[in-house]
C-alpha cells in the first residue's frame, strides 16, 4: 500500500471518528409545556417550578433549565408557561420523574401543586415533546446578553412541514446547508436547535434564540432577510416547499430561569 493511499484511508478514519463522536454528544430536549387560564394558576405554577421543580432538577444534576412564558400571554384565554430542559440521553428523562420524587425536599416544597384535588389544579393541560439537538449545533448554549433578564426576548420558533422527506430537507437545509452557521454568524444568540422525535406537530424541527430586547430582535430579523447569503439559501431549488407551517412565540424568561 502506498504512503498515499495510507493518508488517504487515516484522514477518512479520522473524519468518521469525528463525526461519531459529534453524533455522541447531542443532546436530549424535554419542552414541558403547562397551559393555564388565570393569575392563581400562574402564581402557584411559578411557586411550584421556582421552590420545588428546578431545584430538584439540578440536584440531580440537570442544569441550565429554561423556564419561559409568552409575551402573548396577557391577551390570550389559553396562557402557557414553557419549561425546556437539556440532558444528555433519553434515559435521563425516562429516569427523572423517579430521581426527584426521592426527594423529600422536594416534595415538601412541592406539596401544594403535587397533590392538589382534581378540581384544583394549577394548570388546565400539559404538554411534553422531546427533542434531539442538530449536529450542527449539538448542546445547548446560554446567551450572551448584556441587557437585564427582564428586558430580553426569546424567539421560539415551531417549523412544520407537508411530509417527512421535506422535513429531512429542512434539517439538511439547517446544517449542512449552512442556516445555523448564519445564524451564528449574524449573532442571534441561539440558544438550541432540534428535531422533534415525539410531539403534537410531527414532522417538526424547533429553535430559539435571544436578544437584548425588542428593538434588537426586529434589528437582527431586518438583517438576517436581507443577508445575501440567505437570499441565496432560500432561493436554491433544493429548499423549496420544506415548511408548511411557522409557529413564532416571543418570550420573557421566568426571574428563576437558569438563563
Amino acid at each position: 500500500m502506498s504512503k498515499t493511499v495510507i493518508i488517504l484511508v487515516l484522514a477518512i478514519l479520522s473524519f468518521s471518528f469525528v463525526r461519531i463522536t459529534n453524533k455522541d454528544k447531542r443532546e436530549y430536549y424535554q419542552v414541558s409545556v403547562y397551559h393555564f387560564k388565570n393569575e392563581d394558576q400562574k402564581k402557584e405554577l411559578d411557586a411550584y417550578l421556582a421552590n420545588a421543580y428546578l431545584p430538584a432538577l439540578h440536584k440531580v444534576g440537570l442544569k441550565n433549565v429554561g423556564v419561559f412564558t409568552p409575551i402573548a400571554n396577557d391577551t390570550v384565554a389559553d396562557k402557557k408557561i414553557v419549561v425546556i430542559i437539556p440532558v444528555k440521553s433519553l434515559q435521563d428523562i425516562t429516569d427523572m420523574p423517579g430521581k426527584i420524587s426521592k426527594d423529600e425536599t422536594y416534595q415538601a416544597a412541592g406539596k401544594k401543586f403535587i397533590d392538589a384535588a382534581y378540581n384544583e389544579s394549577s394548570f388546565t393541560r400539559m404538554e411534553k415533546i422531546i427533542l434531539y439537538a442538530f449536529p450542527d449545533a449539538p448542546a445547548l448554549q446560554l446567551p450572551k446578553l448584556n441587557s437585564s433578564k427582564a428586558e430580553r426576548v426569546y424567539e421560539f420558533r415551531s417549523y412544520e412541514s407537508p411530509t417527512e422527506k421535506l422535513f429531512r430537507n429542512k434539517v439538511q437545509m439547517f446544517n449542512e446547508g449552512g442556516e445555523v452557521a448564519l445564524f451564528k454568524r449574524l449573532n442571534f444568540n441561539a440558544i438550541f436547535y432540534a428535531e422533534v422525535i415525539a410531539g403534537s406537530s410531527m414532522p417538526n424541527l424547533m429553535y430559539m434564540t435571544s436578544f437584548e430586547n425588542m428593538a434588537d430582535r426586529d434589528a437582527h430579523w431586518k438583517t438576517f432577510g436581507a443577508d445575501p447569503e440567505w437570499k441565496k439559501l432560500s432561493g436554491d431549488p433544493i429548499y423549496q416547499h420544506n415548511v408548511s407551517k411557522a409557529d413564532v412565540v416571543l418570550m420573557k424568561a421566568a426571574e428563576y430561569s437558569d438563563y
